[in-house]
């Protein structure tokens, strides 16, 4: 079996790719990741994960997965907050709203190299929290090193109500949209990939089935 290489060392998204329940090895890919002037965010994430995919197709060989997540609120882009005052103005704007989340995949396969790549968009209905659980979250720690200063899957928090898309995108990883760019490369993802993925995060999906199906 080739070696299967994650590009990035984001907990969520080893989480998310052991559910494929496929041994991988984790290669961080270190990057320039600035944004280019008038670049599109669905450009740019597919530009950062390539980039990402070929730094470590660079030093390793097998088949090599990098992934690249932003928040957008229309054209601004909320990367991680640099402190407590930026996560609460990050949090303050995007209340009561809905913002977009874009996660760029890539795939290189070093032998003979096959490459791939695709961008899943998902918006996301953010509920209208007070200014106290804003702070009480806060306190938590968790928004300072997320994008757009929020986890969609913090318990406590509960950021977004009303997710009528890709719950694993807006975590970094796209499941369905990664098995459709596997298959381009002979990878038969596991069957009941769609029920693991929903189990795991406790989210009844309903876009599975189309995208599972667009090609």
């Amino acid at each position: 079996m080739t070696n299967f290489i994650l590009a990035s060392n984001s907990p969520r998204r080893k989480e998310l790719l052991a559910l494929f329940g496929w041994p991988f090895e984790v290669l961080p890919a270190d990057i320039d990741e600035s944004r280019q002037a008038g670049e599109h965010p669905e450009d740019y994430v597919r530009r950062l994960a390539c980039e990402k995919a070929q730094a470590v197709a660079a030093q390793r060989e097998g088949l090599i997965l990098a992934a690249d997540t932003i928040v957008a609120d229309g054209e601004e882009l909320l990367g991680k907050p640099g402190d407590e005052a930026d996560a609460r103005r990050m949090l303050t704007q995007l209340r009561g709203r809905t913002h977009q989340v874009y996660t760029g995949l890539a795939l290189i396969e070093t032998e003979g190299g096959k490459r791939d790549s695709r961008v899943c968009r998902t918006d996301v209905p953010m509920r209208d929290y007070g200014a106290a659980e804003v702070e009480a979250y806060i306190r938590t720690g968790d928004p300072l090193d997320k994008a757009g200063a929020y986890a969609i899957q913090h318990s406590g928090f509960h950021p977004v109500d009303g997710l009528t898309g890709c719950y694993a995108s807006v975590m970094g990883l796209p499941l369905c949209h990664l098995e459709v760019s596997l298959r381009r490369f002979g990878w038969a993802a596991p069957d009941d990939l769609p029920a693991r993925c929903q189990q795991s995060l406790h989210y009844s999906c309903p876009v599975f089935e189309e995208i599972l199906g667009s090609v």
